[in-house]
């Protein structure tokens, strides 16, 4: 299976997912001409999508779908009351409802070769979800917008040899910088998002000798660094661990341009 990220962060997410015979994209946050330029870069055409999975419908998850999917047909993959949610913020003039494949959370779906299974998330959303993909016995593990994560998350995300995990703030750039309070309060909440520190320390229940590249994403561009993100879970492997850091490849998918692509 092979990951790239098409962009990543509170301004708009898209990551593509598949293999030779299968395309998929995890969230349309960004504009159509943004995801079919990214698609480009890694030799895929949109009209070779089978699918676009949702983890939820807040707009940097869901910008470009309209376009997207009516220009190409692609099917849309979301859970029921995500689906609902979708059709009322967009339009039901503007995404046809007969695109949509509803999800079902902790029931496996396949799209060609790929074994896809939701689950759920803590987000302020109406039925988020993470997902994991598993093919010729490879997992990617997908969690994003994740306010905290409980034992049924790590899980779903253990066994994965590549993970793509959320490291959205560093909490004191949180607390000192310009957000107002309340939503300074909205994100360090159990339904905001993970920091650094937490993202590490979810990281460290699910690593193990098969993980090979752990991705870091959903960074805030106002209380946030790469390097911070990247510190604090070299931080937290190093030292709560038998493993050491260098030992994976480990990097901070860009808000503006693909990232590397990696292959399992």
């Amino acid at each position: 299976m092979n990951l790239c990220s098409i962009a990543s962060g509170s301004s708009g997410n898209c990551t593509y997912i598949g293999t030779e015979n299968t395309h998929l994209l995890l969230d349309a946050g960004i504009t159509c001409k943004r995801i079919v330029l990214g698609l480009t870069d890694i030799g895929i055409k949109p009209g070779e999508l089978d699918g676009i999975l949702i983890t939820h419908e807040h707009s940097d998850h869901i910008k470009g779908i309209a376009v997207l999917c009516k220009k190409y047909e692609i099917p849309i993959f979301a859970t029921e009351k995500t689906k609902n949610e979708m059709i009322k913020i967009i339009g039901e003039d503007k995404v046809s409802r007969s695109l949509f494949k509803t999800v079902t959370a902790d029931t496996d779906f396949n799209i060609n070769d790929i074994t896809i299974r939701a689950f759920n998330s803590l987000h302020d959303s109406v039925e988020p979800v993470g997902y994991t993909f598993k093919s010729d016995n490879k997992k990617i593990g997908f969690a994003t917008d994740l306010g905290n994560y409980n034992e049924y998350i790590v899980n779903n995300l253990r066994d994965s040899n590549i993970i793509f995990l959320e490291a959205n703030h560093d909490i004191r750039m949180l607390q000192v910088g310009p957000y107002p309070y309340f939503l300074k309060q909205r994100i360090l909440s159990d339904h905001g998002h993970l920091s650094n520190e937490r993202s590490g320390q979810l990281l460290c229940e699910i690593i193990h000798d098969s993980l090979k590249h752990i991705v870091l994403g959903h960074l805030s561009k106002e209380n946030n660094y790469e390097s911070l993100a990247f510190e604090a879970i070299q931080y937290e492997i190093n030292s709560k661990t038998n493993y050491e850091a260098k030992d994976f490849n480990i990097f901070v998918a860009n808000r503006d341009q693909n990232s590397q692509f990696i292959a399992i």
